[in-house]
């Protein structure tokens, strides 16, 4: 009997330890799925997250740069410090971001990243590579996307559609980055592909009809109707009249980083140049972890906006209205270390 009851004991020992392995089993294999559900990117070979984000791995790589990258941006994001440091010391004007603010950085929420688009610095492409980032394996090429796509308010989330704690998480710990360009390559980048085109109809009619309705003398009245046919000059007039500013902000075609980016309140952690574009580009996808499988696409040298071409722009522009814009758009040359155009008249 006493033999029987061991036995039993046993038989029941056995059956527990068999039931808990199993169980704990079960519950490895449900941990595993939901895991699996929350980072596709496990799977996914296009863009594969590792165990160290881009802020790791940039203020604290575990291998030397030889290339010297880390000490160049170092330098980009001093110098945005020290501009901020001495427009701050020579300003009265005090400010505070609000939620509306931030409607033009992009978060990426499965690499931790916060992409500040600017327009007619590449935006369309890293628009289109943040697409890929967040598509969770929708996207691995980013030239599949049509360009249209890409300006979708609902493809992409922006910070502003967070609450306040939330914004502020993401902003201390994100990896958070932007690309300038040489302020009048820029614009002149801008009034080019807004008002010389036929197809930005909605443009012309927005803002064309309105410039040469206040600056052109004895206008037609198809150009008063389409306003098709903006001058350079008169962009130049709309923007450094008074009445432009107390319209309201800017429109982010031509509106100032320094406006559009907030870089005197926001830290940015890495600042790329449309100069060395693909370079800061791709240096940026290796510091995320995808830089093996995913690369900046290229872009058409041969349309781009250059210097030259800058300078023939503003030749008819009066030394007045020179001043006057390299007024306006000062920060942004200070902040990202750009020198006063020698086809400038400053003086």
């Amino acid at each position: 009997m006493k033999q029987t009851l061991g036995e039993l004991m046993r038989m029941n020992r056995i059956c527990r330890m068999v039931f808990a392995t199993c169980l704990g089993s079960f519950i490895l294999v449900i941990f595993y799925f939901q895991i699996m559900q929350r980072s596709p990117f496990v799977v996914d070979g296009c863009c594969r997250k590792g165990s160290r984000n881009a802020l790791q791995e940039l203020y604290n790589p575990l291998q030397l740069d030889p290339s010297g990258a880390a000490v160049l941006h170092q330098n980009r994001r001093d110098q945005v410090v020290d501009a901020c440091r001495i427009n701050n010391a020579s300003s009265r004007k005090r400010r505070v971001l609000t939620p509306g603010d931030l409607k033009h950085l992009v978060v990426d929420e499965d690499h931790e990243l916060i992409y500040c688009y600017v327009p007619k610095v590449a935006c369309t492409n890293w628009k289109r590579v943040m697409m890929v980032l967040t598509g969770r394996g929708k996207y691995s090429d980013p030239m599949e996307i049509p360009s249209n796509q890409a300006h979708v308010p609902s493809n992409l989330k922006t910070l502003n559609q967070y609450s306040i704690a939330e914004i502020n998480h993401r902003l201390k710990n994100y990896f958070k980055f932007l690309f300038v360009r040489e302020p009048f390559e820029r614009l002149v980048s801008a009034y080019r592909n807004k008002f010389t085109l036929k197809y930005n109809s909605s443009f012309h009619k927005r803002f064309g009809t309105r410039i040469i309705r206040r600056y052109r003398k004895n206008a037609t009245q198809d150009a008063l109707i389409n306003g098709a046919d903006v001058k350079f000059k008169e962009f130049i007039d709309y923007l450094v009249d008074p009445a432009t500013q107390r319209d309201g902000p800017l429109n982010e075609h031509w509106q100032t980083v320094y406006q559009l980016c907030h870089p005197c309140h926001i830290h940015y952690d890495m600042v790329g140049k449309y100069e060395t574009l693909e370079e800061d580009a791709n240096y940026i996808l290796q510091l995320v972890g995808v830089g093996d499988s995913l690369h900046f696409p290229s872009y058409a040298k041969s349309t781009r906006t250059t210097d030259a071409m800058t300078a023939q722009f503003f030749s008819n522009i009066s030394t007045q209205q020179q001043v006057q814009l390299y007024k306006l758009y000062k920060m942004d040359f200070l902040m990202f270390n750009y020198s006063i155009p020698s086809y400038l008249r400053l003086d």
